[in-house]
């Protein structure tokens, strides 16, 4: 038989009731009505009055929630899981802990298995497969469990993962120079220009070029020691960038050299900039209009690299709401 209480509702009508249970037969609807009753699975709303049939029933029922008995609950919450949890959450809320179980107790067996404390860092989806066998979980839900538990996700001893660096190195020479570049096709024409056997772009020796990847870059950026190999971590190695000419692009630049400033020393590839400008000037390309919505709070740490003459031409492009692709650039012109 069906059950009322998966309706969801408070009350039912006795005809409702009575479809949807599936019962053709008034006698043995009532007989089951009566049952129902018993046992307290529902209950008659009063004022509804009776349906006039024999045996009589009301017209309306209340659909009456189970009673749970938290006992065992209460008792393992305070003597059954790891000391470390603080159960204050889920004493106070049970019907939240019931629903939680499975989650907790995968957590408190786990934290069982490491009495002194976990000792290896592991990335944050083989922690969650190794707690609770679902390598997403920690991203979707656990560390609402954790919080509730008053853990944080640095007590399991996580780290986030980021999206490898993709590079290409000519030599692995130290200290060298190293560009970013900001879109896939210039480096792609970097990299073959490289793979040529030369690396002198603009009178400049570039040993090793990395794909940024427009803002995605900041999310690699922050693990680039564990991305590379050791010689392009070098601390004196000189890290140039080169992107669009347009106010997102020096906005990149500026937010990614602002952000990392204790770590690495990164310069705008002015050579490189300066030839964009140039062949834009010389061969009087139509630049396109800029994309809309782009923030334009750009400050000076970039436009401070550059001479006069070419810091008035990056102002004028972005005055007249046009930029510079970094496309402009081709192998033929390295």
């Amino acid at each position: 038989m069906k059950d009322l209480r998966k309706l969801n509702k408070k009350r039912i009508d006795t005809i409702e009731m009575q479809k949807y249970l599936g019962i053709e037969d008034y006698l043995e609807f009532a007989s089951i009505v009566k049952d129902l009753e018993v046992k307290k699975v529902i209950s008659p709303v009063a004022s509804s009055k009776g349906n006039g049939k024999r045996p009589a029933l009301y017209n309306r029922y209340n659909i009456l929630q189970e009673e749970i008995d938290y006992s065992k609950y209460i008792e393992e919450l305070h003597y059954g899981l790891d000391i470390r949890l603080n159960k204050t959450y889920y004493l106070k809320n049970l019907e939240k802990y019931i629903e939680d179980r499975d989650y907790v107790l995968s957590l408190s067996r786990f934290l069982k298995k490491h009495p002194e404390g976990i000792e290896t860092e592991l990335a944050v989806n083989e922690r969650s497969f190794q707690v609770w066998g679902k390598e997403k979980f920690l991203k979707k839900g656990g560390e609402r469990i954790l919080k509730n538990l008053g853990l944080t996700l640095d007590y399991l001893k996580v780290y986030e993962t980021t999206e490898p660096l993709p590079y290409y190195s000519f030599d692995k020479t130290t200290p060298q120079n190293v560009v970013i570049i900001e879109n896939k096709d210039t480096f792609y024409s970097l990299r073959k220009f490289l793979l040529s056997g030369k690396n002198s772009i603009f009178g400049v020796n570039i040993s090793t070029v990395i794909y940024g990847g427009g803002k995605t870059i900041f999310k690699s950026f922050k693990d680039f020691k564990l991305c590379v190999e050791p010689y392009l971590a070098h601390k004196d190695n000189k890290i140039l960038y080169l992107g669009d000419i347009d106010y997102e692009g020096i906005l990149i630049y500026e937010n990614l050299s602002e952000a990392f400033k204790d770590e690495v020393n990164l310069e705008p590839f002015v050579e490189g900039y300066k030839e964009m400008i140039d062949k834009y000037l010389r061969e009087n390309i139509d630049l396109p209009i800029t994309k809309e919505g782009q923030n334009r709070g750009i400050k000076t740490l970039f436009l401070d690299y550059f001479q006069d003459e070419y810091k008035k031409e990056i102002l004028k492009v972005l005055k007249m709401d046009k930029y510079i692709p970094q496309e402009i650039l081709t192998i033929e012109d390295f």
